[in-house]
């Protein structure tokens, strides 16, 4: 995997002398896109020395993060297996029709009792020749592998990191990563995430680097949509040629504008943006709803 990623200019937010990149991680790869790559790499890499036959995970019915471990498992010989938020009678998802194709088995946990499926799943990570990675790479090896999303030396030129956050695995390998002058920001896509703080510090090794948590800008809640975001996306699209997804970056660049405009920055702040990739779930959208 290439990991020669792209900084893109982002010059229609700025303002005063406030400068504004985007690290298009989108761009890494068409399947296996954004930080996916980053957090599964390392638990790939221990799958494999491990000699397991197959490897699986979780995820709910429109997750990058289990089409992406299809599609790696199967370039990597491993059979998969997706634990799917939802109830097998439910209809099937795009997202989930291509983790299908690229061989992955799905077994439906349904929504009550998710959480505990799973721990009970995770509990058990040594049977059956299964290696099991927690939702979203959430863990140690995860964030190890997203600190290395940093690793490009012009990453070290900016005040503040901006990421969307999930599980926050991403975002604690970017605080791992980021030098102490840096500040690192994460705006979480879920409403009322309030156990999100605790399960970043739990992955972070670097105290000396700040970070934030904003929780202002989910618009309702994990994959809430409105029509001010569709008009904000077509417009970002339009004007800087980025495309983003309605459940994690487009909150993104949207709580920056915002920040922006409201005076959170100082008037010389250098921001960057990580695009986390991820428009599997702009396929749940009517047609002609978005311009890309």
């Amino acid at each position: 995997m290439n990991e020669n990623i792209n900084i893109q200019a982002v010059p229609s937010f700025c303002l005063n002398h406030i400068q504004l990149d985007v690290l298009r991680l989108d761009e890494l790869h068409p399947i296996v896109s954004g930080n996916k790559w980053f957090k599964l790499k390392y638990y790939l890499q221990q799958a494999r020395e491990q000699k397991v036959h197959r490897i699986a995970s979780f995820g709910g019915p429109y997750s990058n993060h289990l089409v992406a471990l299809a599609f790696a498992a199967k370039k990597y010989n491993l059979q998969s297996i997706g634990y799917v938020r939802s109830n097998e009678d439910e209809p099937i998802t795009p997202t989930l029709q291509e983790a299908i194709q690229y061989g992955m088995v799905l077994k439906f946990l349904g929504r009550n009792n998710f959480q505990v499926l799973k721990n009970e799943l995770l509990e058990n990570n040594d049977a059956n020749n299964t290696y099991i990675v927690d939702e979203g790479g959430y863990g140690i090896l995860g964030a190890q592998g997203a600190a290395t999303i940093l690793s490009d030396p012009l990453t070290n030129n900016y005040s503040h990191i901006v990421c969307a956050v999930g599980t926050g695995t991403m975002m604690a390998g970017l605080i791992n990563a980021a030098m102490q002058n840096q500040h690192v920001i994460g705006i979480p896509v879920l409403k009322n995430e309030l156990t999100i703080r605790n399960e970043i510090s739990q992955l972070i090794t670097n105290q000396e680097t700040p970070f934030t948590l904003l929780h202002d800008f989910h618009l309702g809640g994990y994959a809430k949509t409105n029509q001010a975001q569709f008009d904000f996306m077509n417009h970002l699209w339009d004007t800087e040629k980025i495309p983003t997804d309605i459940v994690y970056t487009s909150k993104v660049f949207m709580a920056v504008k915002s920040l922006i405009a409201n005076n959170y920055f100082s008037p010389t702040a250098k921001i960057l943006i990580i695009h986390s990739g991820g428009l599997q779930g702009n396929r749940s959208l009517p047609a002609g709803t978005l311009l890309f």
